[in-house]
């Protein structure tokens, strides 16, 4: 699909492409070829334009420091996501962002200056993660953990039918439905920040590549006034979520202090053995749902109790950090990761995702162990 716009005296070329589709690499190439345009805008941040032209990246990465940074989900999701990609890329022979590269190529044979138009994803991933509520992050989670289970087989004119615009319409609809918080992020601003960037490409004649289901938002918005500076500020979390973050370990304190304080022992015990194995056993059940070894299990039974009342710790990292320390992942890990995380035997078996798996699961567990667990304690009051 190529729209044509004019603004400002130049002439701009959208090309919509599907991203794993050879009908669009030959598409792009033949282009660029023949327009020989001054800009050659694509749909990539630096982030992304490294993760394509460097398949091997994963192995300088240090995962001790995405345990404790707290960074493990947006790995996993970006695991995730590049997995499906590569799934159906293998199965046309096309690698994922093939059509990126061949504009790449092609505009330096030409000598067009190429621009990175895409928002960083990091910043995309933080805010689409930030729109999310408590039940959110949880259905996202579990479509992205369930996903690794797909094996979708399409064919090559399924690819090409996913640049019609009503059916690209009907997929970013179901998607609005499902997590409207996502879909504004990962669809709406990424529009307004690609039509920003071609806009302000200069020459006579502009061409950018996108995925097609940003153009129809990137002509909504071509030579509008757009504020980038806020599109890339990651937001800071609402005075409610401090609130709950400090608040509820505080209540939760304050009612076994009470508990020893006015009333007798044992219900006092009770207490905490109430909130010990609330928080314990689904920590533990996470982290065993991981594939954990049996020391992270333990880690995460004795650690989720405390760091549930400590909100600058997570009981995942610490089990996270248990799984690492005993089971170091190996160079092969590494190696053979970007082809583990096409199946779900492969992802939970790589020490790398199983122990990113240990870190989210178990946090989870954790959580759902304080909402179980204050309930539980109150009514011994």
């Amino acid at each position: 699909m190529i729209e044509e716009i004019s603004l400002e005296g130049k002439r701009i070329l959208l090309i919509g492409t599907a991203h794993i589709s050879q009908e669009s690499v030959e598409l792009v190439r033949q282009t660029i070829e023949q327009e020989r345009p001054s800009q050659v805008c694509v749909e990539l941040c630096s982030a992304r334009l490294d993760a394509i032209q460097n398949p091997e990246r994963w192995k300088n990465m240090d995962l001790i420091r995405v345990v404790k940074e707290g960074k493990a989900p947006m790995l996993i999701a970006n695991l995730v996501l590049t997995a499906f990609q590569k799934k159906m890329g293998d199965q046309l022979g096309v690698k994922p962002g093939a059509e990126m590269i061949a504009a790449l190529e092609a505009a330096n044979q030409v000598g067009a200056q190429v621009i990175l138009a895409d928002r960083t994803v990091s910043t995309t991933l933080k805010r689409a993660w930030g729109n999310l509520g408590f039940v959110g992050k949880f259905k996202a989670l579990w479509q992205l953990l369930s996903s690794i289970l797909d094996n979708p087989e399409i064919s090559v004119e399924e690819i090409e039918a996913l640049k019609q615009k009503d059916q690209l319409s009907e997929a970013i609809e179901a998607l609005a439905k499902e997590l409207p918080g996502i879909k504004e992020v990962l669809i709406d601003e990424r529009d307004q920040y690609l039509a920003q960037k071609i806009s302000a490409a200069q020459g006579p004649l502009v061409l950018a590549v996108v995925g097609a289901g940003h153009v129809a938002g990137i002509k909504a918005w071509m030579g509008k006034t757009i504020d980038l500076e806020k599109l890339d500020q990651i937001p800071p979390p609402s005075p409610w979520t401090q609130v709950l973050k400090w608040g509820l370990p505080l209540f939760i304190l304050a009612m076994i202090g009470y508990g020893f304080t006015f009333t007798e022992a044992e219900v006092s015990t009770e207490m905490i053995k109430r909130w010990v194995l609330a928080n314990g056993l689904l920590s533990a059940f996470g982290a065993a749902l991981a594939g954990g070894h049996i020391l992270t299990i333990l880690t995460a039974f004795v650690a989720a109790p405390i760091t549930s009342l400590n909100p600058t710790i997570a009981a995942g990292w610490v089990s996270g950090l248990t799984e690492a320390w005993i089971r170091k992942p190996t160079v092969e890990d590494f190696e053979n990761l970007g082809q583990d995380i096409t199946t779900f035997k492969g992802f939970w078996r790589n020490e790398i995702t199983r122990i990113l798996l240990v870190v989210v699961l178990s946090n989870l567990g954790s959580s759902i162990g304080t909402l179980i667990g204050i309930p539980l304690i109150a009514s011994l009051l």
